[in-house]
């Protein structure tokens, strides 16, 4: 099946309650790209079909590495689409049911990516709204990027939702956002906070069961076992006021970017023992002479006392020799000359 004369359906790659997402060959530029169209039974919707049409000129407007590019949008049969990067790899939803909670190291790596796409998004003046793991896909080299501006909106744009609509996954939704009201960057910080919250330990900070629960303040446990730079960077983000959360993604990078204050010492690898050379030996044989000669000098007499008198005569040095060997001979022989 062809779409717009130009994307090859080639298989789904998933769908939603408003959009399906097929993996698709972009026939005129020969490459793969992921094609998310409007569901049949909503492309009559006009608000819906404005919102999803806005998402592709959001997204159209970041170029990072860690930000899903928008590559082309149109229309179909009545359906729009957008035609966007394909990334080969696995959602963090997927990566957390296959691994479960991550090493804080890890963890924390793959915040400070989650963070640079806020960054971008919020300097572009955009609010993504839905941050969470099924929105956030991990490439099989290792790099993350953010998708799915669906329900973003513009810092200084028009809200498409009715008042009171409540958008976005319950466990990663910032309280104000779950009381319908105007929403921040701080609230794209909750989320933030909560799938690093998910990454640490396995599970998400809250579940609730009701959008009534879901704005209200929750007690929520520190994260066990999380150094306490990434720790009190998470909690911070989940703070229930907005105001109390991080300034900005760039803040909770910094913090992430810290390496903890209680890392392990690494123990230095043995040193190879080596024997003394020649010059320590003939240093460590006149030390220990002078030390004897001193000692010696200094002796008491039989009777405890000390001598009478002391007489100090001038003693002729080691006579120079041509190699190390014959020095040390004339060291000895000076020695035993020296301490009768």
């Amino acid at each position: 099946m062809t779409i717009a004369e130009r994307y090859e359906l080639e298989g789904p790659l998933g769908h939603g309650a408003m959009a399906t997402v097929d993996l698709a060959r972009d026939v005129e530029l020969d490459r793969p790209v992921a094609l998310k169209r409007l569901a049949e039974n909503l492309a009559r919707d006009a608000e819906l079909r404005a919102r999803f049409l806005r998402e592709a000129r959001l997204a159209a407007r970041l170029a990072h590495p860690n930000v899903v590019r928008v590559y082309d949008v149109g229309e179909d049969d009545g359906r729009p689409f957008i035609a966007m990067e394909y990334v080969d790899g696995e959602t963090l939803a997927d990566l957390l049911a296959r691994r479960g909670e991550l090493p804080p190291g890890e963890a924390a790596a793959l915040g400070v990516q989650i963070c640079r796409a806020l960054e971008a998004a919020h300097a572009a003046g955009l609010v993504h709204r839905d941050v969470k793991p099924h929105n956030l896909l991990l490439r099989k080299d290792g790099q993350l990027k953010l998708g799915d501006f669906g329900i973003a909106f513009g810092l200084g744009g028009t809200r498409l939702t009715t008042a009171g609509t409540v958008l976005g996954t319950a466990a990663y939704l910032a309280p104000e956002q779950a009381r319908g009201e105007d929403v921040t960057a701080a609230a794209d910080l909750y989320g933030l906070g909560a799938v690093l919250y998910e990454l640490l330990t396995g599970r998400p900070p809250r579940t609730p069961s009701s959008v009534s629960e879901l704005a209200e303040p929750t007690e929520i446990v520190p994260p066990p076992g999380a150094p306490r730079a990434i720790s009190d960077v998470v909690m911070r983000c989940l703070e229930p006021d907005p105001r109390r959360r991080p300034g900005s993604a760039t803040e909770v990078e910094r913090a992430l970017s810290t390496p903890p204050h209680d890392a392990p010492t690494r123990r230095l690898p043995p040193r190879e023992r080596r024997r003394p050379t020649l010059v320590v030996v003939l240093v460590a044989a006149a030390v220990a002479a002078i030390g004897g000669g001193v000692a010696a000098a200094f002796a008491t007499q039989g009777n405890g006392s000390p001598p009478a008198t002391t007489t100090l005569a001038r003693v002729a040095g080691v006579p120079h020799a041509p190699t190390a060997e014959q020095q040390a001979r004339n060291l000895a022989a000076w020695l035993r000359r020296n301490s009768r």
